[in-house]
């Protein structure tokens, strides 16, 4: 009966960290340095466009929809809204979560880089 209980109050404990999420809460202050990684293509200033679309306020906008820029007919059609969670997977391998992305940038391959900068991107416009 007791190993019973022990398994029982694990399997909660797992159930409710699945249920809050994988994702860390990110550092701001730490994502504005990692997303020097991406101004090679991207700025956070409202209506400013480079390679890549502006990113301010781009955390709960819908994917494809700064007016005036040129995205892949992957981009514009996936119905994407840039979420926490969209954020996350996509930038850990960006062609590889949307086929035929004009994104070039390989990804982020550490969890607290991703959740850093995605802290930041929170930050601009919102």
């Amino acid at each position: 009966m007791f190993k019973t209980a022990k398994i029982s109050a694990a399997l909660c404990i797992l159930a409710s960290s699945a249920l809050s999420g994988s994702h860390s809460a990110g550092d701001a202050a730490k994502g504005e340095k990692v997303f020097k990684k991406c101004k090679a293509c991207h700025v956070v200033e409202e209506g400013k466009n480079k390679t890549g679309p502006s990113l301010y306020g781009v955390v709960g906008r819908a994917a494809g929809s700064i007016e005036g820029y040129k995205y892949s007919k992957a981009m514009a059609g996936s119905g994407l809204v840039w979420d926490a969670e969209t954020l996350d997977a996509y930038l850990t391998n960006p062609k590889k979560y949307l086929k035929g992305t004009k994104m070039a940038f390989a990804g982020l391959k550490k969890e607290k880089d991703r959740a850093d900068v995605i802290a930041y991107l929170a930050t601009t416009g919102n």
